[in-house]
């Protein structure tokens, strides 16, 4: 057998000693209590009974001081039952799978760029290295108005867009869930570049027939990271009304904002958004608990607007011939990574277990007494979560990130697929990731799950969930990924050659 190098040898070591070392910090009171247990046991064992009867009867209870502490102790838990905020459960969701008459392969993407960009040959050559490089696959979908040479990105289309997305992602929550209309009580929708009047929570209120006291609330503007956004909404809202049902709506509808210019800066988004959406139930109500899928936890909002290139980074705006599209600079990701950072110095303390806060604040203190040249400490979040769901806005997001927090292939495995599937399909890429893991048969009982989500503005988002039972899918389910799960993952190569 030949010898393992020194170098293999020396890391498994240390591989393990952190492991020990994860082990007894996260288990230190149990280490500490267990001793105190068993002296306490064999104390009273030594005694015997006669002395404990003893001690016991020369204790002197006065009526008065057990009657105080008795309401004492009730109160207290009056107080801190009465001031605790109310669990928040994810009933279920649905997402909307765009029928197979939509699709854009690579060769049909690349005919209508030639024909559409005839006068301009290096945008179209730009925008296929773009989807070359993109990670998505040939069964992503844009609306049929955009299939039109040149497309016809009229109002009446978009509408049609948003209905059929909306409608078809709200019937498929209803059959799964049982919910009838009348029961919502807050309607949340997202949507960050189409906000028509009436608007789209006005829409649905028209279709669904919803009641006249519902609180509903329309958000636009806000880029791929408002579906969090609405998710922190609904939570507040859920808090201050007991008893209550949140629909939340998360979409983009791409039919209005398809850039039909040769800025290559504002090509990018025809590249990589495509359709979907996805419908979120929330209910407060503590029988809700059992069928739930998952319970809130935490939510972490981030927001960089301050700073000008955060702000700008992602810019709706005019190229010089007057045609409107979306302006993504080139300092995107730096300034996605700043808000990462900012992000996770937040959600950290409230996620992370003990060991992995030692050794950041270790770091932190000898960075700042010791060498500032020392290298920062990046806390494992594999400690803290078993599954994570980062957005789908493309092929370099999920590179960066999976490198910062250090992670597996099988960690960005959902978001990979979803955006091969799917393309970028803004705030809702969120839900087609968790239906991913849920189709392969992995969410357990127990497990906690990272959604990341980052948007104009610029805003860095996170949620929290944990998983409330065991999830299984059958070949009934009806979700986006039922008739070609068995086929993910998939290997998705560099560069594929058009």
């Amino acid at each position: 057998m030949p010898e393992t190098p020194p170098r293999v040898s020396t890391s498994v070591k240390l591989k393990y000693v952190k492991q020990g070392y994860q082990y007894l910090v996260n288990h230190i009171l149990t280490f500490i209590l267990i001793p105190i247990m068993f002296a306490v046991f064999v104390e009273i064992l030594r005694l015997g009974p006669e002395q404990i009867l003893t001690i016991w009867n020369s204790l002197q209870f006065d009526l008065i001081q057990v009657l105080c502490s008795t309401f004492l102790v009730i109160f207290i838990a009056t107080v801190y039952f009465m001031s605790k905020p109310r669990s928040i459960y994810l009933v279920d969701y649905a997402c909307y799978k765009p029928p197979v008459t939509c699709r854009v392969p690579f060769s049909t993407f690349m005919e209508h760029s030639r024909l559409i960009l005839k006068d301009n040959p290096k945008s179209v050559d730009f925008q296929m290295r773009i989807l070359e490089r993109s990670g998505l696959g040939e069964e992503t979908c844009l609306p049929p108005a955009i299939h039109y040479i040149p497309p016809t990105p009229t109002m009446e289309a978009a509408r049609g867009e948003a209905e059929v997305v909306i409608f078809s992602s709200i019937d498929s929550l209803m059959q799964k869930t049982g919910i009838k209309p009348k029961d919502i009580d807050i309607l949340i929708v997202n949507c960050s570049l189409f906000s028509p009047t009436p608007s789209l929570s006005a829409m649905i209120v028209n279709k669904y027939k919803l009641r006249s006291n519902i609180k509903s609330y329309n958000l636009s503007g806000m880029g791929c990271s408002a579906g969090l956004i609405s998710i922190d909404l609904a939570r507040d809202l859920l808090q201050v009304h007991p008893n209550s049902n949140a629909l939340v709506i998360s979409t983009e509808i791409i039919t209005p904002n398809y850039y039909k210019g040769s800025e290559r800066a504002m090509l990018l988004p025809n590249c990589l958004f495509r359709m979907g959406g996805a419908a979120v139930l929330l209910s407060n109500k503590r029988r809700d608990s059992r069928r739930a899928k998952y319970k809130l936890v935490h939510v972490v909002r981030t927001h960089k607007g301050a700073d000008d290139k955060a702000y700008k980074c992602v810019y709706e705006q005019e190229d010089p011939q007057g045609k409107v599209g979306i302006n993504l600079s080139k300092d995107l990701m730096v300034i996605a990574g700043e808000a990462l950072k900012s992000n996770i110095t937040t959600i950290g303390p409230l996620v992370l277990p003990a060991s992995e806060q030692l050794l950041f604040l270790f770091t932190l203190i000898g960075r700042k007494i010791f060498n500032p040249k020392w290298k920062p400490y990046i806390p494992d979040f594999k400690q803290a979560f078993e599954h994570f769901c980062i957005h789908a806005g493309g092929r370099a997001v999920i590179d960066e990130l999976q490198k910062s927090l250090q992670l597996s292939a099988e960690h960005v495995e959902a978001s990979r697929m979803t955006l091969h599937r799917f393309g970028n399909t803004s705030s809702s890429s969120l839900w087609y990731e968790m239906g991913y893991i849920e189709a392969k048969g992995r969410m357990k009982k127990g497990d906690r799950v990272w959604q990341i989500a980052f948007g104009s503005g610029f805003k860095c988002n996170s949620a929290v969930w944990k998983c409330n039972r065991t999830i299984k899918t059958t070949s009934l389910d009806d979700g986006p990924w039922q008739d070609c799960i068995d086929r993910y993952p998939v290997h998705i190569p560099e560069i594929v050659k058009l």
